[in-house]
């Protein structure tokens, strides 16, 4: 398959008429399957309401079947022509965070979208991407657009397009380049269909910005235990992973500096992600920051870049210093984690 790229731009002129939307738009009517820019990362998009569409989305990414979707649309008008019974509370954040990185989990309504997007589940997630290609690609298809992250499954998330033609080049239609996403983690998924909201993983939206709207929010136990059905993605399977092991360290610049010795001592090659900050504290066969301390959403935006560029280099071993389990950086954590299968050391 040939996998065609379109580079767009000049988003301030976005239109239905925009030639590579439109390009782009009509591979999607013709249940194609073309990975386009979120604020988040990149997403992989099929008609939500075709099964053939779909199924190209887990044959490209390599995806387990029982790994639900979120449907992006573009207008809130459209939200009722796929969820039924939504809370009040949902509406008062969708009127605060729509468009935005906030995914809802609503009961299903009807059957015009594809099982296969909620992995026969009777919820579905929905959420309006804050992104101008997106929303315009979305309009122009005219159909609610099923979406992953545009990886190869199990890999890190992209979050730029060249990302996405190292994974997916030959795997799917097409690839619109917006350039670099912003938020640089998922969007944040709540389950709206629990008594008591109930975040499912953690992302752009935090915690306590979802409790000064609508009071008290939980956070689901499937994200620290595993038997759990998953009504999200990314509460199954390993996820963000580079080719080599990641660990994650807790403690002190001097303890996280032992961990590199440590490896090196057993002829390891170590590479290292760690913020501006500390880049010239630490020594090790390779070093690449990853946004800084002070800041966590600069974190956040180059973790999975970072994550990566370890890929081309020469290591065996990646060690990662630990962040802040508050605001983003209970997002970014999640995702380290994920990425490190919980290999996580404790300075004693």
């Amino acid at each position: 398959m040939n996998t065609k790229v379109w580079v767009v731009d000049d988003r301030a002129n976005l239109s239905t008429s925009y030639p590579h939307i439109s390009q782009a738009a009509q591979l999607l009517r013709e249940n194609e399957v073309v990975a386009f820019p979120t604020e988040t990362v990149y997403g992989l998009g099929a008609n939500a309401f075709s099964d053939e569409a779909v199924r190209k989305i887990y044959e490209a990414k390599g995806r387990p079947s029982d790994n639900p979707l979120i449907v992006h649309i573009a207008s809130k008008s459209k939200l009722d022509e796929i969820a039924k019974d939504i809370p009040d509370y949902a509406y008062k954040l969708i009127n605060e965070y729509w468009p935005g990185p906030l995914t809802l989990i609503l009961p299903k309504k009807g059957k015009l979208l594809s099982t296969i997007v909620t992995a026969g589940l009777d919820t579905v997630g929905v959420r309006m991407p804050d992104h101008p290609i997106a929303l315009s690609l979305i309009r122009e298809a005219d159909v609610p657009i099923a979406a992953p992250s545009a990886n190869r499954s199990g890999k890190p998330s992209p979050t730029q397009a060249s990302h996405v033609y190292h994974d997916l080049n030959g795997k799917i239609s097409g690839i619109v380049d917006g350039g670099a996403t912003g938020v640089g983690v998922e969007s944040t998924v709540l389950d709206c269909s629990t008594a008591v909201p109930t975040i499912l993983r953690p992302g752009g939206i935090t915690k306590e910005q979802l409790e000064a709207i609508i009071g008290e929010v939980k956070i689901d136990q499937a994200l620290v235990e595993e038997g759990h059905a998953p009504k999200s993605p990314g509460m199954k399977y390993t996820h963000y992973a580079p080719n080599a092991p990641v660990v994650v360290v807790k403690g002190s610049l001097e303890f996280l500096q032992k961990v590199i010795n440590k490896h090196q001592s057993e002829g390891k090659k170590v590479g290292v992600l760690t913020t501006m900050e500390n880049v010239n504290q630490l020594e090790a066969d390779t070093i690449i920051p990853c946004g800084s301390r002070a800041d966590l959403p600069s974190v956040a935006a180059q973790l999975y870049d970072g994550l990566r560029k370890f890929d081309k280099e020469d290591i065996d071993i990646i060690i990662s210093e630990s962040f802040p389990q508050e605001g983003v950086g209970e997002a970014i954590m999640n995702r380290l984690l994920k990425a490190a299968g919980n290999n996580f050391i404790f300075e004693q």
